[in-house]
């Protein structure tokens, strides 16, 4: 089950190195109608832009179309707060990733529509059963 960390966020560890995480928090997000529309690759743009050295870190734009639509036919300015960011970085443990997740019902709770926080709520379901089972994985060998 993902964790609540600050307001705004839910995670969780996995046993997995960088790479192998950021492709199961990928399949895993698809498993609940997740797409990735945006992609940032943190370590890459902090390098090209500041000559910095940065852990593997990366942010992932996702969306699930259906309720993306229910959300922005009930609310059009809600687009400022989608899509749901996930983020993938590594840790002192190189056979240990952190999956962070924004937390729909923290963000969407910011307006006032009604129906919108019931909507946050399946939002959040729906990524607690695509990544908690990231938990248990082992690296593969």
């Amino acid at each position: 089950m993902l964790q609540q960390g600050k307001k705004y966020e839910l995670g969780l560890d996995v046993a997995l190195p960088y790479d192998e995480a950021v492709a199961k928090v990928r399949e895993a997000l698809a498993t609940e109608g997740f797409g990735v529309l945006t992609e940032i690759d943190v370590k890459a743009t902090m390098k090209k832009k500041l000559d910095v050295d940065f852990q593997p870190y990366i942010i992932l734009g996702a969306c699930n179309p259906p309720l993306a639509y229910r959300a922005l036919t009930a609310e059009p300015q809600i687009g400022l707060l989608l899509p749901c960011n996930v983020v993938v970085h590594a840790t002192e443990d190189p056979g240990r990733s952190r999956v962070l997740v924004m937390d729909p019902v923290a963000v969407l709770s910011l307006t006032d529509t009604e129906g919108v926080v019931p909507l946050a709520h399946q939002v959040r379901e729906k990524l607690d059963r695509a990544l908690s089972p990231l938990a248990a994985l082992a690296p593969v060998s």
